[in-house]
């Protein structure tokens, strides 16, 4: 294919992916419980924190983050009690422990009465055309509080040459304001031009075989390859690419 023809391709592949059925299958499904700001964005950011391997554990698990919370994230993270986060040690989703549960409650709460909130956090050190170093800087104020070494491995740096593909997901959800009913689109201050794909094993691979991806590693240095050649396809909204290279990857098996 050209690479009018591959645009074509993948638009024809983001409408048939970005629909409210994507919902039902996907751990964004998680924030759109809640209609409150800051419980949307509490409620996207842990369960992206722990959006690694079985889907339907993930999203199994970020309920049950929500109910150990009681259904109200933010009145959790800003008024819980000690008693409240000795409940949270029962957690746990692959290496993600209650340890690391509690240290993000802690740190939520920091950000939300010293920093601003989310929002916030990640609107700071935006680059032209990328989000990267600001989600390094949002790790370095997330660990500034007391916490143990192993929380931060919870948190990807793409000044580290990580993809960060967690981080870039759940910005994706709140910042895409495509009303299509799947990105949540809540932050009006970072524009969908500066967020890049979450880069996984499925969508690097679609991203080979479709030529917008050499680079064999799923790193930081092919997020930029690959953020360079969807940005050219959409330089507007170049992370709606996202459903058509995770759909073919995943339901199509591409």
């Amino acid at each position: 294919m050209n690479q009018s023809e591959l645009k074509d391709f993948l638009d024809e592949k983001v409408i048939q992916y970005n629909t409210t059925d994507f919902i039902d299958s996907d751990p964004v499904q998680i924030p759109h419980l809640f209609s409150q700001k800051e419980d949307i964005e509490i409620a996207g950011f842990l369960s992206a924190t722990i959006a690694w391997g079985n889907r339907t554990m993930i999203i199994k698990n970020s309920h049950r983050m929500m109910e150990l919370m009681g259904n109200t994230p933010y009145d959790f993270v800003m008024s819980h009690t000690a008693s409240d986060l000795e409940r949270l040690q029962t957690f746990v989703h692959r290496t993600f422990n209650g340890i690391d549960f509690t240290h993000f409650i802690h740190s939520l709460q920091n950000i939300y009465q010293h920093h601003g909130g989310l929002e916030s956090v990640f609107s700071k050190n935006i680059q032209t055309l990328s989000m990267q170093e600001s989600i390094s800087e949002f790790k370095k104020i997330f660990f500034e509080i007391p916490h143990q070494r192993r929380t931060q491995k919870h948190i990807s740096d793409p000044m580290n040459g990580s993809a960060a593909k967690r981080i870039n997901m759940y910005l994706r959800w709140m910042c895409r304001q495509d009303n299509k009913g799947v990105d949540l689109g809540i932050w009006k201050n970072i524009p969908p031009s500066m967020l890049s794909c979450p880069l996984d094993v499925h969508s690097g691979n679609v991203a080979r075989k479709l030529g917008l991806l050499s680079r064999k590693q799923n790193d930081g240095k092919a997020l930029n390859e690959l953020d360079l050649k969807l940005r050219e396809l959409d330089p507007i909204d170049p992370v709606k690419y996202d459903f058509a290279l995770f759909g073919l990857g995943v339901f199509e098996r591409f």
